[in-house]
């Protein structure tokens, strides 16, 4: 690419116009994970994490987030969400959480940041749900799994 696609002719930040771009069914898939301590992982597991449920939390998080991508990443596109699915679970090799998205839309632009921003807030949840028993926290791994839809088409990581 020879040019950036935010930046205008001017050197100023701009949105690019996708008013020209057919609407297309878009799916998009991240994940992450959040690696805790072994008792952390207990905790939650066992129902007995002081703030309550850890997990269902995290999720109902990542789901809001995800429709409120537009708000928090400059330039990016509102778009009418049709579905966003957010799975927290419990992962003893880590130890800790793997934390998935999936984000649908009918537009004319990818849904890869809405899930990215969903699973980045299901583990920020995760995290600040869980400090009062375990500072050691990492939240990583975070990347787009898959996209469908576009005129790019789609791709799975391999």
């Amino acid at each position: 690419m020879s040019r950036l696609t935010h930046v205008g002719d001017d050197g100023r930040a701009r949105m690019v116009d996708v008013s020209d771009k057919p609407p297309t069914a878009r799916t998009a898939t991240a994940e992450g994970r959040l690696a805790c301590l072994p008792a952390t992982l207990a905790s939650v597991q066992a129902g007995t994490a002081p703030k309550g449920p850890v997990i269902a939390a995290a999720e109902l998080a990542g789901i809001m987030a995800a429709k409120r991508t537009a708000e928090l990443i400059p330039l990016c596109h509102a778009l009418p969400l049709a579905r966003v699915a957010v799975t927290v679970e419990p992962d003893e090799t880590l130890p800790g959480f793997r934390v998935s998205a999936e984000a649908r839309a009918v537009g004319p632009t990818g849904v890869e940041i809405e899930a990215l921003t969903a699973v980045s807030v299901a583990c920020l949840t995760l995290f600040d749900m869980l400090k009062a028993i375990d500072r050691t926290m990492e939240i990583g791994a975070v990347r787009v799994t898959s996209k469908k839809g576009g005129r790019s088409g789609g791709w799975p990581r391999g």
